[in-house]
């Protein structure tokens, strides 16, 4: 518990330092047009888009669509991607809790009812680095890891007895040996892979929150906010127009996605 107040007094005393970096350029090197509901970007930097009509496509760096998944009526709308590893895509139906896994040319490996694991409240889903699934179950008030055919592996205690209020994670990320979940109403809690929490960062009310290798990400009104998670800095940038009016926005280590109404723009953070 000392390293958690210790890393949350340093990020407030970051906080506190922190001046907008005006000088910052966003430099446009891509914009990708088409009916795009949703996407999501892996760590080679190919672009899952997913069409208002369902369909899922997998498009490379330069843009050039290389495979598609078109089973779009059987569950409904997928209301999570999950991206992280290239070679096993998770699309989650929330509706129907259903997780359906694909391979990297987007055809089914095999689809998980969360149903029949007792699972009827989980918001959101999260690849982890051994392939298995991380899911929290608000109903238990647990994060759980699961295999392939849905069974469980590990399971933490129930949160409402470790913070009192369970926390109400937005987000699941996997990266460099840690699990986040992103309460935009109370902090990320930093979580190792067996399920033992390691620190609690005091980072509230970021939209567009996403982990990416070292740095956290997000925004909140025209500011682009970046979090080293190694050092403690913090860093604001005002971003242009264009970007404070963009439907979804997402990141990688130096990119900034920006989806519009009509495709999804490029930007390299410099």
């Amino acid at each position: 518990m000392y390293r958690i107040a210790l890393l949350s007094s340093l990020f407030l005393l970051s906080l506190a330092s922190a001046n907008a970096q005006n000088d910052t350029l966003f430099k446009r090197v891509r914009y990708i047009k088409g009916d795009i509901k949703a996407f999501g970007v892996d760590n080679l930097e190919n672009i899952y888009v997913l069409s208002s009509l369902g369909q899922l496509k997998k498009l490379n760096e330069k843009g050039d669509s290389v495979a598609v998944f078109n089973d779009i009526k059987k569950y409904g709308e997928a209301s999570q991607i999950d991206v992280s590893n290239p070679l096993k895509v998770l699309l989650y139906y929330r509706d129907f809790s259903t997780i359906v896994i694909l391979d990297r040319l987007l055809n089914v490996r095999t689809a998980i009812d969360l149903r029949r694991q007792n699972m009827f409240q989980v918001k959101s889903v999260a690849l982890s680095y051994d392939s298995k699934i991380w899911v929290y179950d608000e109903m238990d008030s647990k994060l759980k890891k699961i295999d392939d055919d849905g069974r469980v592996l590990l399971e933490t205690p129930d949160f409402r007895q470790l913070f009192g209020d369970a926390p109400m994670p937005v987000r699941l990320f996997d990266q460099d040996k840690y699990v986040y979940l992103y309460d935009p109403a109370r902090a990320v809690y930093v979580f190792d892979y067996y399920g033992a929490l390691k620190n609690k960062i005091l980072i509230t009310g970021w939209k567009n929150f996403r982990v990416a290798g070292k740095y956290f990400f997000g925004t909140s009104a025209d500011q682009l906010y970046r979090y080293d998670i190694t050092t403690f800095r913090y860093d604001e940038w005002k971003m242009p127009e264009n970007l404070r009016n963009a439907r979804q926005l997402d990141f990688s280590a130096g990119k900034v996605y920006a989806l519009q109404a009509d495709g999804i723009e490029i930007y390299n953070l410099q």
